[in-house]
């Protein structure tokens, strides 16, 4: 039976992506920074872990409980919008603590397993903001690029290995509170100078008025995720969306 490994799953694509495994024969490491048993049916093929990406102790903890594991898939994230500098160094550090150093360090604790039996998939959620410049999402963009360049230069190394590595490029998905928390965020903790106040203001009402675009589901993600980890022609990036498919050109 095989066995996966996912992170961020209280809700949006982790959550979503956790019951995709569970109804198709998965076991399932959901993991939580706040476990809730709530979020998902009981199952003998369920386990729920706490985790906090940002925290190596953390990590390390959670993946000795997994015991082995086949697939990992790195969903935890943070968002943020607001300009450079509005963003403090508080939230700087902790945007790549979390969306690309939390990666890098769920990978390095899962590798010597994998290594061992020359077999695994990895695949990372970043975002298509990366395929666009956009404006008020300088940090969170490039806490997400990190995470493709790493991909792509971990998938030769650990390709001679058996070991697969993918990212997938979720669009904007206004199903999920992902935005919204990232707007909620910014207007607690941001400090942007007011030379950029209406520029912002025309940027947000936009995000939020997404009428006649094209945008992303959930099951676009969960679909691209499950196509990575099961097919083993999927391609290394993956687009997840509408929106994300055109921006992928």
């Amino acid at each position: 039976m095989s066995t996966v490994l996912i992170t961020g799953c209280s809700s949006g694509f982790g959550l979503e992506t956790a019951r995709h495994f569970l109804e198709n024969g998965w076991s399932v490491i959901a993991t939580m920074r706040k476990p809730d048993a709530t979020l998902l049916l009981n199952s003998d093929k369920l386990r729920i872990l706490p985790l906090d990406v940002s925290d190596k102790a953390s990590i390390d903890s959670a993946v000795e409980a997994a015991g082995e594991i086949d697939a990992l898939v790195n969903n935890a994230g943070v968002g943020w919008l607001s300009p450079f500098e509005g963003t403090s160094d508080e939230n700087l550090r902790r945007l790549f603590e979390t969306n690309t150093i939390g990666t890098m360090e769920m990978i390095r604790a899962v590798l010597p397993q994998m290594r061992a039996k020359g077999a695994g998939v990895i695949v990372n959620v970043s975002s298509s903001v990366t395929l666009k410049p956009l404006p008020i999402a300088s940090v969170y963009t490039a806490s997400k690029a990190a995470v493709n360049a790493f991909t792509e230069c971990l998938a030769l190394e650990l390709g001679p290995l058996g070991i697969r590595s993918h990212v997938v490029l979720p669009g904007q998905a206004p199903t999920t509170s992902f935005g919204k928390n990232a707007m909620s965020l910014m207007a607690q903790t941001s400090d942007t100078p007011e030379d950029y106040q209406d520029f912002v203001v025309q940027i947000m009402q936009a995000f939020r008025d997404p009428t006649g675009k094209e945008l992303t589901e959930s099951k676009d993600v969960v679909e691209a995720i499950w196509n990575a980890v099961t097919d083993a022609n999927s391609p290394l990036r993956i687009p997840a969306g509408k929106d994300a498919v055109a921006l992928a050109g």
